[in-house]
């Protein structure tokens, strides 16, 4: 069984921490003013999408691929992949499903102000989210109309149809795996995406790496960190000049047209570094254990960050409705809304999704049993995807 690394924890903390930054602009400080026109055109989070999505490639692959090479027959392999599916079911699905109806229940109960926008076109996002095409939905919809409150779902369904589509490329054999893998970093890596909605909507490079990374740790460095990483403060080094490139390359900043490619690439290689399972990313500590605690609990604030804003502006509506919002609001609006996403991120990780994992770790290991492989009678290993 493959060990959670706690370094991948920590870069999911990085990545929801950031994707939680981006956001707030313009859905929780609704207002403009210096301070904030100032900070936002020199930082950016919305790396932190690709960051999860090179994550999600290394993670599946690292798991999926060995255990399909073990496999002794199709048969046998047909179940690993439909063990696979369950687990990722019970994983994602739960919680998803959960805060779609708590954003409908809000825009139809909570919402004098119309922060949450019209029921239709928050039902029509949940539809889209239910059958995993959100993306799809995103680059038809935006500019043209109410994209909803759950618009962060399109990453969601992209993630689900890597889920579906890379098993059954695996199933084929790792012969074709690095081919396609390489061809879609290749032909992304310089493609101008920021022109092209439906080009950032559907963007596999980051996943694509990820899976690479996970083949190449496999086959080649067996968890040997290379001898001009051991210093630990090279690697804190890298660490902070890649987090400084990505901040200012998702920035308002003038970026070259390929920027999507740096993106997915310096994300990749912070997912390499984080693979070694040495501490390089961060040392042992009382930080460490605070954004291995954000890291598992990461899909719960990425699904609850963006209603818990919402709430917050419909809260304060409600409790100051003749006073104008501005920037006086800003302390207040963050404790409220920081709190909210920390409460029921917590609860929701307790509750919700650990239950949940842990049921489909029972079906997954069911089928596993079904499928009569030894080699993977062990349950498949808790990552938090």
């Amino acid at each position: 069984m493959n060990r959670r690394i706690d370094d991948i924890e920590v870069l999911r903390a990085v990545a929801v921490l950031f994707v939680v930054l981006q956001h707030a602009q313009g859905n929780l400080f609704s207002w403009s003013s210096p301070a904030l026109e100032w900070f936002y055109t020199f930082i950016g989070g919305s790396f932190g999408v690709d960051l999860f999505f090179a994550i999600s490639g290394f993670v599946i692959a690292r798991d999926l691929l060995p255990r399909l090479q073990a496999s002794g027959s199709r048969r046998q392999a047909w179940y690993i992949l439909l063990a696979f599916w369950v687990r990722r079911a019970w994983r994602l699905w739960p919680s998803a499903w959960l805060w779609l109806a708590v954003i409908l229940g809000l825009c139809w109960g909570f919402n004098q102000s119309g922060v949450f926008g019209s029921l239709r076109a928050n039902a029509e996002a949940t539809l889209a989210a239910l059958l995993q095409v959100a993306n799809v939905r995103f680059a038809l919809t935006f500019g043209e109309g109410e994209i909803g409150v759950s618009f962060v779902y399109w990453s969601l369904s992209l993630e689900e149809q890597f889920y579906l589509l890379f098993p059954l490329l695996a199933l084929l054999g790792r012969r074709y795996v690095l081919p396609v893998v390489l061809a879609l970093i290749f032909l992304q890596c310089f493609a101008p995406r920021l022109q092209s909605l439906w080009l950032m909507m559907l963007r596999t490079d980051a996943l694509a790496y990820g899976i690479l990374i996970a083949m190449i740790h496999e086959r080649f460095t067996a968890g040997r960190v290379p001898a001009w990483l051991h210093g630990r403060h090279l690697s804190r080094l890298l660490l902070v000049l890649a987090l400084l490139c990505l901040t200012l390359l998702a920035s308002r900043l003038p970026v070259p047209s390929f920027s999507m490619g740096l993106i997915a690439l310096l994300c990749a290689g912070l997912v390499w570094m984080a693979a070694y399972d040495a501490n390089l990313i961060c040392p042992p500590g009382l930080l460490k254990r605070l954004l291995i605690w954000i890291g598992n609990r990461s899909y719960a604030i990425y699904l609850i960050h963006v209603p818990a804003f919402f709430f917050t502006r419909e809260l304060f509506y409600r409790l100051y409705p003749e006073e104008h919002v501005g920037p006086a609001y800003f302390f207040p609006y963050l404790v409220v809304s920081v709190g909210l996403i920390l409460m029921f991120s917590e609860l929701n990780y307790r509750w919700v999704e650990s239950p949940f994992r842990r049921f489909g770790a029972r079906q997954s290991r069911i089928l596993l049993i079904q499928g009569r492989t030894p080699e993977t009678m062990a349950v498949l290993p808790a990552e938090r995807i």
